[in-house]
């Protein structure tokens, strides 16, 4: 079997899906992208792809993901990682289909059943957090993350603080003492501020508090991590086990979150919840994308044993509503119950992609990036 042809297709709002054929007419997708780089991630599978794979066997995946990575002599970071990664998931979905077993089997047999999955909650306003956490858990959601704080100050004053808390508050009063609540600070807080925030928000019995810093100020999570009974959590900017390697090795973080469209793919996403293993770190993927990222991370969660829980942004409770499930032949796919998603059996990734929607879909324009903040005084905020 060899690879033959390639093709990417950009859908809204922010996606962009990979296509791999073979001349055996088996097919394999994968979701290489950076929210914001679109067109810059397009390029780089493109010439990964046409540089390096066309007329390959495509079921040598090992060798495929190092000769993509290690040939380069410039290698590493989002671009070319994620690349990587969209490239990799397609690989394992022909592979998959090959052996007629989904990619979870050929990873070593699945280790659980289904997968808790968590719900991701909006808003400023204490009051309509409560309401939305309330309607989620009604629809059987278990585990919730708050973006939170918005825009913040280097130095805070007390009444901002006292902001992030209330919206804590407000979330841990509405689900209640049996449910799971993290935060995910974004990156927004500064070093002075992490650890007053951390400390004030111990009482509500966090399952993680995601992104305290930026991965620029990777050597502070250490200190951060020993001074707060929080478990710390950083992951979604790291792209490869490289990248990890330090937070593991200096006991920086309690709590990982790769993703698998930025981490070099299913490939490295599995040998870094093994790494993380070996020092007692749970993995929590990182996954608000469409449903073939989310179908490839899941692949990985129930083959490994620390990967306890998943991000989703897909709206699985209500298939009929939701965007990203559109792009499925059959958008109830992913079956959700009691908090859970069933595990896939299906052979690959588990999905089969409606591509006839898919083609249509991408005649839009896709051209979406992330807001820039910028603070009172005019400089840029974090965001």
């Amino acid at each position: 079997m060899q690879i033959t042809d390639y093709e990417l297709f950009a859908i809204p709002p922010r996606w962009l899906l990979l296509k791999l054929e073979t001349d055996e007419g088996v097919v394999g997708w994968g979701e290489p992208i950076i929210q914001g780089r679109l067109e810059t991630v397009r390029t780089a599978v493109s010439e990964l792809v046409e540089g390096y794979l066309l007329g390959m066997d495509p079921l040598r995946i090992e060798y495929h993901w190092r000769k993509l990575y290690q040939s380069g002599y410039f290698r590493g970071g989002p671009v070319l990682m994620s690349a990587l990664a969209g490239i990799d998931q397609a690989l394992w979905d022909i592979k998959g289909r090959h052996y007629d077993a989904p990619i979870h089997d050929l990873l070593g047999g699945h280790v659980r059943d289904r997968m808790l999955v968590y719900q991701w909650i909006g808003g400023a306003d204490p009051d309509k957090i409560a309401d939305s956490a309330r309607q989620h858990s009604e629809r059987g959601y278990r585990a919730f993350k708050l973006n939170n704080p918005r825009k913040f100050r280097p130095m805070e004053t007390t009444r901002a603080v006292e902001r992030v808390v209330d919206r804590v508050a407000a979330l841990r009063d509405a689900v209640g003492s049996d449910a799971l609540v993290g935060v995910d600070f974004h990156g927004r807080v500064s070093k002075p501020m992490a650890l007053e925030l951390l400390r004030r928000l111990e009482p509500f019995n966090l399952m993680f508090a995601d992104q305290p810093l930026t991965p620029e100020h990777g050597e502070a999570f250490g200190a951060l991590n020993q001074q707060t009974s929080v478990p710390v959590s950083t992951g979604e900017r790291h792209y490869s086990r490289y990248d990890f390697k330090p937070l593991l090795t200096e006991n920086a973080v309690s709590v990982i979150q790769p993703d698998v469209t930025h981490v070099g793919g299913i490939s490295e996403m599995r040998k870094v919840a093994s790494m993380a293993q070996a020092f007692d770190v749970a993995v929590v993927p990182h996954c608000p994308l469409g449903p073939i990222a989310f179908a490839a991370s899941l692949q990985v969660g129930f083959a490994s044993q620390n990967v306890v829980m998943q991000e989703q942004d897909l709206t699985l409770h209500d298939p009929a509503s939701s965007q990203g499930l559109a792009l499925l032949e059959d958008p109830a796919t992913f079956e959700f119950e009691d908090g859970y998603v069933e595990r896939p059996t299906g052979p690959g990734l588990g999905i089969e992609v409606d591509e006839a929607y898919l083609r249509e879909k991408a005649q839009s324009d896709v051209n979406w990036y992330n807001p820039v903040w910028h603070h009172e005084d005019g400089s840029v905020a974090e965001w």
